[in-house]
């Protein structure tokens, strides 16, 4: 069974080829072989559904990210801008952030749940957390606000 976010990714990817979006073309061929890639990592090979391909999607953002901070640091404001722009593009798959009332309120869910009341049971909070968010906030953002909820 093929994931429908691949297929849609694939069309998007041939719309952007015919209008000659060059950006918008490489990120899709980039996500594209991430997914491949993933899909024929390990033993046997396997068909990611669309959980799966956005797993990777949210990985190929964070390392844009990771990237423009990394350019941002080191004074070279082209390369901040082309990250950005790949960025972008891969944002049109993401699901829709969490703003941060509605980040506050997962996190305390998820303390509620887990029962911690310091960083000792951060861990479990973590992972009750993350659950919740489901690639809806940054791990980075995620993980500040529960330590400062249990610190």
């Amino acid at each position: 069974m093929t994931s429908q976010l691949k297929q849609q990714i694939s069309a998007d990817l041939t719309t952007a080829m015919k209008a000659r979006d060059k950006v918008r073309s490489s990120t899709l061929r980039q996500v594209l072989t991430a997914v491949q890639n993933a899909q024929v990592a390990g033993d046997t090979a396997i068909e990611l559904d669309d959980e799966g391909v956005l797993a990777v999607i949210t990985k190929e953002a964070k390392k844009r990210r990771d990237a423009i901070a990394e350019y941002e640091k080191a004074n070279r404001p082209e390369l901040v801008e082309g990250e950005q722009a790949e960025l972008a593009v891969l944002e049109d798959y993401l699901p829709k952030q969490l703003t941060d009332a509605e980040l506050e309120q997962l996190v305390d869910e998820a303390i509620a749940e887990t029962g911690a009341t310091d960083l000792s049971g951060m861990g479990p909070t973590m992972k009750a957390a993350q659950a919740k968010v489901a690639g809806r906030a940054d791990g980075g953002r995620v993980s500040t606000l529960v330590r400062s909820k249990l610190g």
